[in-house]
């Protein structure tokens, strides 16, 4: 394997894949955390000027990974458990522990892309009892970025999991009245308190960014297509110049396909807007037929490409 190519940024030995114009900036280390991506010499996703990197996992920004399990669990109402097959409850936090622990880079291309990889530990069996091999690929393409997550199951026992992505999309929040997100077919739901999920609601077509109903909610797709989401965003002196990132979750070459589409940002003057591909809804585990499954000496992949125009 080539050496890998690093670069210096906020004080932090990062890699980096591709030039000037068209990069990603990553670092394993952190969870595996794609930081920048550069397309066209336009950033595409936000991050901080003052990112904290002794706490990595919290930085809004780039695009955190997401395994085993997505969003918050809960056992007999309390947060942060999960109940497995013989009814142990466990420990897991919000978004599962990848994006806390370091990644081992399995390939690189310098050029053009880069697979790194997470398996068990001492440190991931507590909450996860299971033997696995968690890899994340980014491969820049002529007209975007195609990511794929992969699931192994090492061990002799059927995996749960369901993983995704959180992207942290660059989105002055004063343009965010005129930003549009374009949905596939779709219902709306959120999370309760207790963890329950709310009854569903029909899907739009289209949503302004400031649309409230946006708002840490998930859009469950309708089976059998994913279809597209596409974010448009004009441009800041209102030129109609901007930029659309058409966001396709029918790339998907494996068996598992996305599940849901979930929007969300921090605060109102929060300078991105995050549009995540999920594998599952949040607590999936405590509910029948909605938890991805591996069986022993399989692997899954999750396949999906941002387009930026």
């Amino acid at each position: 394997m080539p050496s890998t190519p690093r670069f210096r940024f906020q004080d932090q030995d990062l890699i980096r894949i591709g030039d000037e114009h068209n990069a990603l900036l990553l670092a394993p280390w952190a969870g595996g955390r794609l930081v920048r991506w550069i397309h066209r010499g336009t950033d595409i996703l936000y991050w901080p000027d003052d990112a904290d990197w002794s706490r990595p996992a919290k930085i809004r920004g780039g695009n955190p990974l997401l395994f085993p399990f997505i969003g918050r669990h809960f056992v007999d109402g309390q947060p942060g458990q999960w109940r497995d097959r013989n009814g142990v409850v466990r420990a897991m936090p919000q978004h599962g522990f990848a994006r806390d622990l370091p990644f081992e880079i399995a390939e690189c291309d310098p050029a053009r892309s880069i697979t790194m990889a997470l398996t068990d530990s001492d440190g991931t069996r507590d909450a996860y009892p299971f033997s696995f091999r968690f890899e994340a690929s980014y491969r820049l393409l002529e007209d975007g970025l195609e990511v794929a997550l992969v699931v192994r199951n090492t061990g002799t026992e059927p995996l749960p999991f369901y993983a995704g992505h959180h992207f942290y999309f660059a989105v002055p929040h004063a343009l965010r009245g005129r930003c549009r997100l374009t949905m596939p077919p779709a219902e709306r739901l959120r999370q309760r308190a207790d963890g329950s999920l709310t009854a569903t609601e029909p899907g739009e077509g289209v949503y302004a960014l400031d649309d409230p109903r946006l708002q840490d909610t998930f859009h469950r797709l309708h089976a059998p297509v994913a279809g597209t989401c596409e974010l448009a965003i004009p441009s800041a002196e209102g030129s109609g110049t901007g930029r659309t990132i058409r966001i396709d979750l029918e790339a998907n070459r494996g068996a598992v396909p996305w599940q849901a589409v979930t929007t969300w940002s921090e605060r109102e003057d929060s300078d991105f807007y995050c549009v995540e591909p999920w594998l599952a809804l949040p607590d999936a585990i405590h509910r029948p037929g909605e938890t991805r499954w591996v069986a022993p000496g399989d692997s899954t992949e999750a396949v999906c490409r941002l387009l930026p125009t």
